[in-house]
């Protein structure tokens, strides 16, 4: 009962970092815009 795991492309990386870096929304709203969680786009400091 494994469950495949999701591929995401370069580009769509990308645009989720750029959004992080614009700092016009949090981690947590980009992640559940996009439906990632958000340790998956967390950045360390």
């Amino acid at each position: 009962m494994s469950k495949e795991r999701k591929s995401y492309s370069a580009e769509f990386k990308a645009k989720l970092v750029l959004e992080v870096l614009e700092g016009e929304k949090t981690i947590n709203e980009i992640a559940s815009s996009y439906e990632v969680l958000p340790l998956s786009i967390a950045i360390s400091e």
